[in-house]
């Protein structure tokens, strides 16, 4: 039993916990995560804590792994080896008070967005949330130097991730991955299958030739009409992987 199972017995934070081990199996089930990667929840609305799994492949996570972490990315009365890169999560948590869920993922479609110049910006309705100008790149070589393992795994370098990210939705991580964060944990997850669709889509419209991207207007239309239905998605996502057990 974790921490937060042992300070909170309610049901809310119950069904919290088993949304985080279904959003664990739907980015596994939708290519977004594999063995590695990982998707996290504040623990309550303005909270200084959030919920993230040990360090474990995102398929094995059950309600008994998820930690209790502060915003220094301090796991709380649990020994258990955390995420190298939980900081990723707490340096976000930290900047983005609205910020309830942060995802972290490798998904193969968008890291060849984050090494090359040509910009990753929206091309289908259901990724209006994406930068239409470009979305950020976080060059980790700037401030870790050209030795490292491209890893976020301090709190500076976590800091220096939110900064790129800013106010918005979407970062990629050169040679790395991406971050995407929503307002719920079901918009995050949304979110994070809809930039690696977005990212198949851009990719193969400039094989065909050159791609007709989203305006501005469009894009914002799009994520009001199209993302204010996540639940919609994450309604099925999560049946998908009911069966397969979320305790």
């Amino acid at each position: 039993m974790s921490p937060f199972e042992n300070q909170k017995h309610d049901s809310s934070s119950g069904a919290l916990m088993a949304d985080l081990v279904a959003a664990n199996r739907i980015l596994l089930r939708q290519g977004v995560l594999d063995a590695f990667g990982h998707v996290s929840v504040r623990s309550a609305p303005g909270a200084s804590t959030f919920l993230l799994s040990r360090n474990l492949a995102p398929g094995s996570v059950t309600r008994s792994d998820l930690l209790l972490h502060d915003l220094d990315g301090a796991v709380l009365d649990d020994d258990r080896p955390p995420y190298l890169e939980r900081f990723i999560h707490s340096e976000i948590y930290r900047r983005r008070p609205h910020v309830m869920s942060v995802v972290h993922s490798h998904s193969p479609a968008v890291i060849p967005f984050s090494v090359v110049e040509a910009p990753f910006r929206p091309v289908i309705h259901m990724a209006g949330f994406l930068d239409v100008e470009r979305t950020p790149v976080f060059e980790i070589s700037d401030f870790a130097g050209d030795s490292s393992d491209l890893l976020v795994t301090n709190r500076q370098l976590g800091s220096h991730l939110a900064d790129v990210l800013g106010e918005g939705r979407v970062a990629l991580m050169r040679g790395h991955g991406s971050i995407v964060v929503g307002s719920s944990l079901p918009e995050a997850v949304y979110r994070a299958v809809y930039t690696e669709v977005n990212a198949r889509a851009l990719f193969e419209a400039s094989i065909l030739g050159v791609p007709r991207l989203l305006s501005i207007g469009e894009a914002e239309s799009a994520d009001q009409s199209v993302g204010g239905q996540a639940r919609r998605a994450w309604d099925v996502w999560r049946a998908q992987v009911s069966e397969g057990g979320t305790e």
